[in-house]
């Protein structure tokens, strides 16, 4: 009988842990009709630091005094609080101080290390040039910063994490004040140099505008719903990655919400575009300011998206980090006490250790 009992649960179990895996990696997609309110796979937050301070061309940028990684006490607490994965901003320039030419060996095994670190506590992280589609304040896709010169940078920064399924790569933070097809080709590029390593490691591809959720969907031609559909991964492991603030402006520079349903409202449009054209979506930047209406409007939000699992990956907070201060957003514990916005969360987290891969 004892026997048989243990059987039956080691039954159970592997089950479970074969169902959880197939989900996660796609291997049963998720429709709507089965999707319900329980955390997505993957919940976390940006921590940010590593793209703090400003970089010109020729002059150093020092490490603890102009910007700074997360370390493995903050790990250890975000992991703690049942997050699982998160996003790491960092400057291109940082790492690669001239264009086409290798990585800076230091400051790549700075980033490397940093990444262990999370990895070890359980942690996917997402690496986030957080450049704004800029190389030294100059666009991307123009003849100051050739396509191939974003190319380059991640086919040497992919290269070496190629083999860990638990790094992303987010192509660039919020391209913004160019034309659409411009961005697309120099994602296009980045995405077709890093496949060329051999690298089958999820790619996040924002938009142009910010990469707005909420004006993802336009009437023009530049309207990212309609050019980013030029999307070209020769291994189809890609989603979308859309950013969306709930204050008068999408810009996430007041506390105010508009209301407890703005959320929601903002997702709507382009959650329906997803779904419509088959592609998966990651919400890469969220906040609210500690007050009753930005509670109500998050839990709106995130409950409105895990019922749309079929389209959302998951999300990171905007954002925690060590040089944040008195920051409305942050996450980052005061004086060893919770931020209240973490309250907020609390049952839109995963919780447990996930499959490596998504």
């Amino acid at each position: 009988m004892i026997a048989a009992q243990r059987q039956f649960r080691h039954f159970c179990l592997t089950t479970l842990v074969c169902v959880l895996f197939a989900m996660l990696t796609h291997a049963a997609p998720v429709s709507p009709k089965d999707a319900g309110p329980r955390p997505l796979p993957f919940t976390g937050v940006n921590l940010a630091g590593g793209e703090f301070g400003d970089v010109h061309a020729g002059e150093p940028i020092v490490y603890g005094q102009k910007f700074i990684y997360p370390s493995a006490t903050e790990f250890d607490y975000f992991a703690s609080k049942g997050m699982n994965i998160i996003r790491l901003p960092f400057h291109w320039e940082v790492l690669q101080p001239e264009m086409n030419k290798p990585l800076a060996p230091t400051e790549l095994a700075r980033l490397q290390s940093v990444v262990q670190s999370a990895n070890d506590h359980h942690l996917t992280v997402i690496l986030d040039p957080h450049n704004y589609a800029r190389y030294y304040g100059k666009v991307i896709g123009t003849s100051d910063v050739p396509a191939e010169a974003f190319a380059d940078f991640w086919s040497r920064l992919s290269k070496n994490f190629q083999h860990n399924p638990r790094v992303w790569f987010g192509l660039m933070n919020e391209p913004h004040d160019m034309p659409t097809a411009q961005w697309l080709g120099a994602a296009n590029a980045a995405i077709a140099a890093i496949r060329k390593t051999g690298a089958k490691n999820l790619i996040l591809v924002p938009g142009n505008n910010w990469t707005g959720a909420h004006s993802w969907v336009g009437d023009g031609a530049d309207a990212n719903g309609t050019v980013m559909l030029g999307v070209k991964d020769p291994a189809k492991h890609y989603a979308f990655e859309v950013h969306q603030y709930l204050d008068s402006d999408s810009s996430g520079t007041h506390k105010e919400v508009v209301s407890q349903t703005i959320g929601l409202e903002r997702l709507k449009t382009f959650t329906e575009w997803c779904r419509q054209h088959h592609v998966r979506a990651f919400l890469g930047e969220v906040a609210v300011a500690e007050n009753s209406d930005g509670k109500a409007a998050i839990d709106n939000m995130l409950v409105d998206m895990e019922k749309n699992r079929d389209v959302w990956v998951g999300y990171t907070w905007w954002a925690a980090g060590p040089w944040w201060g008195d920051y409305m957003f942050s996450l980052e514990p005061k004086g060893g006490v919770d931020r209240a916005q973490m309250g907020y969360l609390q049952g839109h987290l995963q919780g447990v250790p996930i499959p490596p891969a998504l």
